[in-house]
């Protein structure tokens, strides 16, 4: 077997080492920072237009598709999960089910929000912005940008078939592939030809429907012919059920995380302005940390995933035991950075001086963000990749009951280092809550353990 985890269907227990674990989490986290890269390119085409409307536009424009696309990700991770398992199982043509359904999940719900996107137009520019001349842009680049959903969604499904199989080089490739061309066409687009805002949304949607193509190409071309699965077995009712009750759990799982850090930025807000662009400087060190984070949740989800698909549970105690570690070490890294890094960057995301001096001082506070959220990514990847997601939606659930009871004691005696504690707290919270139920899931779904 090698390394990577992409070699063929092997009957035996498969061994977990700190090798495998990396070669999983360093392309998927690789994967993921060109992410932010592109977000810097657009800021930096549409602010050479020299038109702080075009800049605010395209910044509200980009909430509006992070909210949408966002939240609707799970299609990324259920399908991982169950792609991991059926790989673990050496069940080729349930592998290829799992991606059929997802494909068709994913083109069903771009379509949706195609349908959707006249709505969405007419309502969202006017709740994020009450100047019409910002809301035109916003109108103009979602009105392109949103052509692109369904090859958005489809490139979803593709990179979740490819996680699911342990192929991370792959996944890497594909979205350097996406991200790298769109920073070209937009930059081609928006600047060399003078487009603007309209190129760099022309540059979104060429690129998603390139790397959908090619993820396509790739993935089908690589299924055995002897292994197709039938119509019926794509379509089983019961499949199809354990598809979309997980991506209900994941989608309310996502919501509720986001809500409370609008939860907090609403709270915040409450301490005046600057206190407020001081706590959304400092989330940036929390997102930067959830980059790294994400890549070790990735492999905990894929050999979790493969271990139960296998019913190998000296795997899945291995996995849980390196993927822990790594994320530990991993936020530990970045939290002793931050600490030492964190007022150059800080220096980096503002002009302002009041507020520089405002982050300087929560700045631990956002520093431990990483450390006390480790275990609750890992967690994240394991319950996904072991299918528990009722679970992680239960817990999410808790956890997010006991941080508005945490803001309810800690912030009117601390003011913002309270609201920072109780952050901090939700996020431990979720990672123990998960921790605890790990024995007996694992009980469950290890029932004649090997």
């Amino acid at each position: 077997m090698s390394a990577t985890g992409e070699a063929a269907h092997d009957t035996r227990p498969f061994p977990v080492t700190h090798r495998l674990v990396l070669s999983i989490a360093v392309p998927m986290t690789l994967g993921f920072l060109t992410t932010p890269l592109l977000g810097l390119t657009d800021t930096a085409v549409v602010g050479r237009l020299g038109q702080p409307e075009a800049l605010a536009g395209l910044a509200i424009g980009a909430i509006i598709f992070d909210l949408l696309y966002g939240s609707l990700s799970f299609f990324r991770t259920s399908t991982t999960g169950l792609a991991a398992q059926a790989f673990g199982r050496n069940d080729p043509r349930e592998l290829q089910a799992v991606f059929w359904r997802a494909l068709l999940s994913a083109v069903g719900l771009g379509l949706l929000m195609l349908l959707l996107a006249p709505v969405i137009l007419a309502v969202g520019p006017d709740l994020m912005t009450s100047d019409a001349d910002v809301a035109d842009v916003v109108r103009n680049y979602f009105g392109i940008r949103v052509l692109s959903s369904p090859a958005t969604f489809v490139n979803f499904a593709v990179l979740g078939l490819v996680f699911g199989r342990g192929r991370a080089m792959l996944g890497l490739g594909l979205q350097i592939l996406l991200n790298g061309t769109n920073i070209l066409v937009s930059i081609y687009l928006g600047l060399g030809l003078g487009w603007g805002i309209a190129g760099v949304a022309w540059g979104t949607v060429c690129a998603e429907v390139l790397a959908a193509l090619v993820g396509l190409v790739v993935v089908v071309r690589g299924f055995p012919a002897g292994s197709r699965p039938a119509r019926s077995e794509i379509l089983d009712p019961g499949k199809l059920k354990q598809l979309f009750q997980m991506n209900a759990d994941i989608l309310i799982r996502s919501l509720v995380l986001n809500g409370a850090f609008v939860t907090m930025t609403r709270i915040g807000s409450s301490f005046g302005a600057v206190t407020l662009a001081a706590n959304a400087v400092l989330i940036n060190v929390f997102m930067l940390s959830a980059f790294f984070l994400d890549g070790l949740a990735g492999a905990a989800e894929q050999l979790s995933g493969r271990a139960v698909g296998a019913n190998f549970r000296s795997s899945f105690d291995r996995a849980l035991k390196l993927t822990a570690g790594w994320s530990f070490a991993m936020a530990g890294v970045l939290g002793v950075f931050f600490l030492a890094a964190g007022v150059p960057i800080i220096e980096v995301l503002t002009t302002s001086e009041e507020v520089r001096q405002v982050a300087a001082r929560y700045l631990p506070w956002a520093a431990l963000t990483g450390l006390t959220g480790a275990l609750a990514f890992q967690m994240d990847g394991v319950f996904i990749g072991a299918t528990w997601s009722r679970e992680m939606r239960n817990m999410m659930l808790l956890s997010f009951a006991a941080y508005c009871a945490a803001l309810a004691v800690l912030v009117p005696t601390l003011g913002n280092h309270g609201l920072w504690l109780a952050m901090n707290l939700f996020l431990l919270m979720r990672g123990l809550f998960l921790l605890a139920l790990v024995p007996r899931k694992t009980a469950q779904s290890f029932p004649s353990a090997q």
